[in-house]
């Protein structure tokens, strides 16, 4: 299966949230999809999906050990991390599609029959206040998720820290939490995501402050370089009955060997459209199994990614719930066709289809081309 062409596809989704698609597509007439939605890169990921696809065309599509191989420390970083990454993916769909099997086969095959879900409430709680967050939890919880997670502290930066208004949102933030866990109350699992915003000394704290909330895990409070500062906040957290998880930007075996090594996490977040793809992460998480490490793969995005992770998770032994975003908007489900991608009381189902099982509606996709964000989710200082 010769390699035609590769396209990247951008799509406009919502005020604030473009998805950016990989279509890889092959001599004999298949198309294999995946996902490399890397927010405010998309010109980047457009140029070096050319420059990629420039290298790659007349290649044979099922040597995947020599056109997708992740080179960690390459100069391109995240945004050509993410476009290899998508590459892999969408190999494995065009590999699967040739077979006749579903990745997940091809892959060794599943480990259960559905994967579990948590939902990211973050991008569905509309007014942003503990209410409106409350509101969210609860709408997830009544559609059979036991777990949710928020990303409660914008716009807070610990480099704004001694600002007035920071310090208020520092304290909106602890509301926001509470207010979850009083809507959905001890028998559902509650998440926080930080999003790196604090200092060790203010994670320190941050620790100790939302130890009431009984949360699951807490995620990614300082800068994922500072090996040292996350190691100790690992212990602070498992003192107060909390894990510790990250490492949702990585790429490359070698980079979450080091945070492995370190002792950093109790929980990986390696992310399909970063980390190299569905090879790469069932290697990450056997180097993680051995050290007694859990992984839940970070999957806030598109509805190729959440269908790629859904088939590599089905076949991972250390699997803690596969993330979702819930309640962004309804194009999650309809921007792809063939299985269905809706949530089933807090699972996924399996695709017995071959490759991917879902085909991207490009008819749909490109009357809705990518925009600039001039507000995105995210402060851009932090990614």
């Amino acid at each position: 299966m010769r390699i035609r062409s590769v396209e990247f596809l951008g799509v406009n989704v919502t005020p604030k949230t473009n998805w950016s698609f990989l279509l890889v597509r092959t001599e004999c007439g298949r198309t294999g999809i995946g996902e490399c939605t890397l927010a405010n890169q998309e010109s980047l990921l457009a140029a070096e999906a050319g420059r990629l696809g420039a290298n790659v065309v007349g290649e044979d599509s099922r040597n995947r050990n020599g056109i997708a191989r992740l080179v960690p420390h390459a100069p391109g970083g995240l945004v050509a991390h993410a476009v290899l990454s998508a590459f892999e993916q969408a190999l494995w769909d065009l590999a699967g599609q040739d077979a006749q099997q579903p990745i997940h086969a091809l892959l060794g095959g599943a480990l259960r029959d559905a994967v579990p879900l948590y939902a990211n409430i973050n991008r569905g709680a509309n007014p942003r206040t503990p209410e409106g967050f409350a509101a969210a939890a609860t709408r997830a919880v009544q559609e059979g998720f036991r777990a949710v997670k928020l990303a409660p502290f914008e716009p807070f930066i610990w480099e704004d820290a001694a600002d007035p208004a920071m310090r208020a949102a520092y304290a909106q933030g602890l509301g926001r939490i509470a207010a979850v866990r009083d809507a959905i109350g001890p028998g559902v699992d509650v998440m926080v995501d930080a999003h790196w915003r604090f200092s060790p000394g203010g994670a320190a704290r941050l620790v100790q402050d939302v130890a009431p909330f009984s949360l699951f895990w807490l995620e990614c409070p300082v800068s994922e370089a500072n090996h040292a500062a996350i190691r100790r906040l690992r212990g602070m957290a498992n003192d107060r009955g909390m894990r510790l998880a990250g490492a949702e930007t990585l790429a490359g075996l070698g980079a979450y060997r080091t945070i492995i090594e370190a002792g950093c996490y109790d929980v990986l977040m390696p992310d399909i459209k970063y980390a190299g793809g569905h090879g790469e992460i069932q290697r990450i998480a056997a180097l993680a199994q051995t050290a007694g490490i859990e992984v839940a793969p970070h999957n806030p995005t598109g509805p190729v990614c959440h269908a790629h992770s859904v088939h590599l998770c089905a076949t991972l032994p250390n699997l803690l719930p596969l993330e979702v975003q819930f309640g962004e908007t309804d194009r999650f489900f309809t921007l792809v066709n063939g299985h269905d991608l809706r949530f089933d009381r807090g699972r996924a189902t399996l695709s017995a289809a071959p490759g991917l099982g879902s085909v991207m509606d490009e008819a749909a996709a490109r009357l809705m081309p990518w925009q600039p964000m001039p507000r995105p989710w995210l402060d851009p200082r932090l990614g």
